[in-house]
């Protein structure tokens, strides 16, 4: 008996240096492939090499500042020497007056733009890709491409310019006998002005990658469906979108990942004393305590908490898209 165990025991040995051996051998072709192909395609590894470095060095070197949202931060003392905390920041935002009205009017800006926004530049990039005359498309294009390059500080600027009491759109109200209205100081005003100078200026440079997408339209599909009698309507319905589906449902995904990243430039241009009651959202939230009122933890904390609901929305967005359609982000 003695002599059969220790001969398992021998058996067990062995089997488990072989298993390590083959893991080991299966490691070292697994690094040498990784070597051949780096080697193979040296130039586009060199070419990604500074978007690797710059999500390095401002996306994830800054996560080591996360923490102070669980410390009381004294810049003397630096990160590691400030006191920890734990969630006390994070309850301190939850039970305060102003939380609702952040939560509230950041979601309800951010949805309202994604409804009013995502579908504009997809029917525009239909609608474009059956013009025909190709004079005509890029006159179009270059109108609908320009507002994409003025910056922010333009955009509100107009905003202001022309919806002043005294502006020009006024003073067409007044020419057909109405009263003249306070756009930029009215409250209810603020999320229309925001979302729709936003369709504005960003429809056209978002449909480019629509247009992109159905120029890979095989045009043998058209013509096969014209021989069959169906409308330019009933092609668009049944050619064009199914054949850019995936990358509406991709890009959809991204979008609803970000609903509580509402801009912080522009809603704060816009703002003012008057239209703070649906104007203030948790970006210019965090740019007043944290910046104006040197509040750094709990700025931190803010920013933090915001961040967890988006990634959240995009994991929970991204798992509805590869249920129903199969198309997702992983």
């Amino acid at each position: 008996m003695a002599n059969v165990s220790e001969a398992n025991e021998k058996y067990e040995v062995s089997g488990k240096s072989e298993k390590r051996q083959m893991q080991k051998e299966v490691k070292r072709k697994a690094r040498s492939r990784w070597r051949k192909a780096v080697m193979k395609n040296w130039q586009l590894y060199v070419l990604l090499s500074p978007v690797i470095l710059y999500f390095l060095v401002f996306h994830y070197f800054p996560l080591y500042g996360l923490q102070i949202a669980f410390k009381d931060f004294i810049a003397s003392k630096g990160i590691l020497g400030s006191p920890w905390v734990g969630f006390k920041h994070f309850e301190r935002f939850f039970d305060s007056y102003y939380f609702w009205r952040l939560i509230k009017n950041t979601i309800g800006i951010g949805v309202f733009t994604l409804v009013v926004s995502f579908p504009v530049p997809i029917i525009l990039a239909l609608l474009l890709n059956e013009v025909k005359s190709l004079k005509y498309k890029k006159f179009v294009q270059t109108v609908i491409y320009a507002p994409h390059f003025l910056s922010t500080v333009v955009v509100v600027g107009m905003l202001l310019l022309f919806l002043k009491t005294d502006g020009m759109i006024n003073q067409i109200i007044k020419l057909f006998g109405g009263t003249p209205i306070d756009f930029i100081s009215e409250p209810s005003w603020f999320k229309s002005l925001y979302v729709f100078s936003d369709v504005w200026q960003t429809m056209g440079w978002s449909s480019i990658i629509y247009i992109a997408a159905l120029a890979a339209v095989d045009p043998a599909q058209h013509e096969a469906a014209m021989i069959d009698g169906a409308s330019r309507l009933q092609r668009i319905f049944h050619i064009n979108i199914p054949a850019i589906m995936p990358t509406i449902v991709i890009l959809f995904i991204l979008n609803a990942g970000s609903v509580m990243a509402v801009g912080f430039e522009k809603v704060y241009l816009m703002q003012n004393d008057l239209n703070m009651s649906t104007s203030d959202v948790i970006s210019t939230f965090v740019y007043r305590s944290g910046i104006l009122e040197a509040q750094y933890s709990f700025s931190a904390a803010v920013g933090l908490f915001n961040s967890l609901i988006n990634f959240i929305m995009l994991i929970m967005v991204n798992q509805i898209a590869k249920k129903v359609n199969e198309t997702s982000l992983w």
